[in-house]
């Protein structure tokens, strides 16, 4: 049995690719090693940012010996008056390239009538040889975003192919990708081990990288970094936050982990925690770390609305960052990370401190400038409309008593919702909008329902997340929602495939779940007939006829009847009953309703 080693080294490539590339070739190379004939004991896959390579123990040294059936010529076209009579030129010709004797074949019936048939012993090919077939397709075939080309040649991958390394036990496999020739040379840590290392026989591979400074292994990476931040916590009598997205990123960017930890000034704590999260792990790939005598273990599966309501004491002003350096440069390289980060905190304590200088409300007139869908208008007309679907969406639930605050602070949520979308923070963090709007609520002296309201309006942004909970929040994310379906729909950019750039089927979804949680009993027909009203009356639809508004009103009905099929079928919920249901409405005219 023999053990191939095949080692793509490169220029350091992006995290998300290394993760895409490892599944696809989990997924191909099993596959192309059976159609190929050949079996395998075991295969491993490793990638570190520098490199993609797997390692597949147990080969035979070739193929098995098999024999094939081959298919010829129907019968009526191979002999000349029937079996008994001469063969015709088709199989002779049939017989002479597949190197066959007349003797050799028998009739078979099939369901296409009878058929001349002939077996044919195939020798095995050399497991090398069918290596050598095969292995480039599987770096060729990997897919991904922002292919490149460098040099002359025609090759495409996500960063240059520096060397190549492609063993059969000790043997090299000669292999030419592009302008490179594989070999046994591999090369070690940049900084640690920044010369060529030598691997003299495949099944050291892992070992070999290791003792210059290479942990191939991401499961094993992967682990170190956990008990790293856990055992670095520790002694520190902290606890760090470890969001598998984040873990999984960092371990894709370094080759060799060591847990540093760097700090940052104390009066940034002052700054909203999420905005010190935000900046820590979506821009620098910082852990943040909180109190051990206040924290428990943070559950991963928190939402980013959860994760806003701790104390702002039990978030610290330290964090870890994981380095590909020189651990004996761990202290310069804190020192460093912690400049960064106070620089940036430095500009969200700016925007943060300059927004709250003048009211939410303020920045209304801001949004006439901020585009929503250029046939639809601004993002200030879409708040225009929702403040006045929310009065269509109150009215089409049955079961909803409203007092005249309920009303007001509905309105009121209505129309602040989006304000934070021109603040300085927003614009540095996007993903901080709905969030930042409640604390700028909160400190223009907004009522506590309105600022909630306006946080939960975005939820819930994805399967599994939070749903709201404050009635001003189930309003205005239900009013949002039908906004953009009502108007993307009625401007026929019905979303096909897995395109959907308005994220069309989340909103439905969210709609659906919303009203199901609330025990809102909601007619979504006569809803959708006020909403289409409601953008006709504003202008952006104004020139649909009265065939088209029935057309988009069937479109809005078929699209959540599928969206509830969906969401029941996933509930584990028979959904026949429903789609009964759900079928007279979409049948039912705009003049019944």
């Amino acid at each position: 049995m023999a053990a191939f080693l095949l080692e793509v080294g490169t220029e350091e490539l992006p995290s998300g690719f290394v993760t895409d590339a490892l599944k696809q070739w989990q997924q191909r190379i099993p596959l192309s090693l059976a159609e190929n004939y050949l079996t395998s004991t075991k295969i491993s896959y490793y990638a570190t940012p520098r490199r993609l390579a797997v390692l597949i123990e147990g080969l035979p040294r070739h193929q098995p010996d098999r024999t094939l059936e081959i298919k010829g010529p129907a019968l009526a076209a191979a002999y000349i008056n029937g079996t008994n009579g001469e063969p015709t030129k088709a199989l002779i010709g049939f017989t002479r390239s597949k190197g066959l004797e007349i003797d050799d074949l028998v009739i078979k019936e099939t369901e296409k009538g009878s058929f001349v048939f002939a077996s044919q012993a195939v020798k095995g090919m050399e497991t090398d040889e069918v290596l050598r077939s095969i292995v480039l397709t599987w770096i060729t075939g990997l897919e991904g975003k922002r292919l490149m080309r460098w040099g002359t040649g025609e090759l495409k991958f996500p960063r240059p192919i520096r060397w190549l390394v492609a063993l059969l036990d000790q043997r090299i496999l000669a292999l030419t990708l592009g302008n490179i020739n594989s070999d046994r040379r591999s090369w070690g840590h940049r900084v640690m081990h920044p010369r060529p290392v030598v691997i003299d026989t495949a099944i050291d591979y892992v070992a070999t990288l290791k003792e210059a400074f290479v942990i191939v292994d991401v499961e094993e990476r992967k682990h170190r970094i956990c008990s790293q931040i856990k055992g670095v916590s520790e002694l520190m009598r902290a606890t760090a936050e470890i969001p598998e997205s984040l873990l999984e990123e960092v371990t894709q960017l370094i080759e060799f982990p060591t847990a540093v930890v760097g700090e940052f000034d104390r009066e940034f704590l002052t700054l909203p925690p999420i905005v010190i999260k935000t900046e820590m792990e979506s821009h620098q790939r910082y852990f943040p770390m909180y109190r051990q005598h206040e924290s428990r273990q943070i559950d991963n599966q928190q939402t980013d609305l959860e994760k806003t309501d701790r104390p702002l004491d039990r978030l610290l002003p330290y964090f870890i960052t994981i380095s590909n350096g020189d651990p004996e440069k761990s202290k310069l390289i804190a020192a460093g990370n912690g400049r960064v980060i106070r620089a940036r905190l430095s500009d969200g304590k700016f925007f943060y401190d300059r927004d709250r200088s003048v009211t939410l409300e303020s920045f209304l007139p801001q949004l006439q400038r901020v585009t929503f869908q250029e046939q639809l208008g601004s993002v200030g007309d879409k708040v225009d409309r929702i403040v006045e679907i929310t009065q269509a969406v109150t009215g089409a639930i049955a079961n909803l008593e409203l007092s005249t605050t309920d009303t007001i602070k509905i309105k009121r949520t209505a129309t602040l919702c989006k304000a934070d979308l021109v603040t300085e923070m927003v614009k540095e963090f996007p993903e901080l909008q709905g969030i930042m709007g409640s604390y700028y609520a909160r400190s223009s002296n907004e009522a506590e329902i309105v600022a909630d309201g306006i946080l939960e309006h975005y939820l819930p942004r994805g399967a599994g997340d939070k749903l709201p909970q404050t009635l001003t929040g189930k309003i205005v994310a239900i009013s949002d929602r039908l906004d953009t379906l009502v108007g993307i729909f009625g401007l026929g950019l019905i979303p096909t495939g897995s395109s959907d750039p308005f994220a069309l089927r989340r909103s439905a979804a969210a709609i659906i779940q919303i009203a199901w949680d609330s025990d809102y009993h909601l007619n979504l027909p006569r809803l959708f007939f006020d909403v289409i009203s409601i953008y006709k009356k504003r202008k952006p639809l104004s020139d649909l006829n009265s065939g088209d508004t029935e057309k988009l009103f069937h479109n809005l009905c078929k699209w959540f009847q599928q969206r509830c099929e969906t969401l029941l079928k996933e509930m584990g919920i028979d959904y026949d009953l429903v789609n009964a249901r759900l079928s007279k409405i979409i049948s039912l005219p705009i003049s019944k309703i």
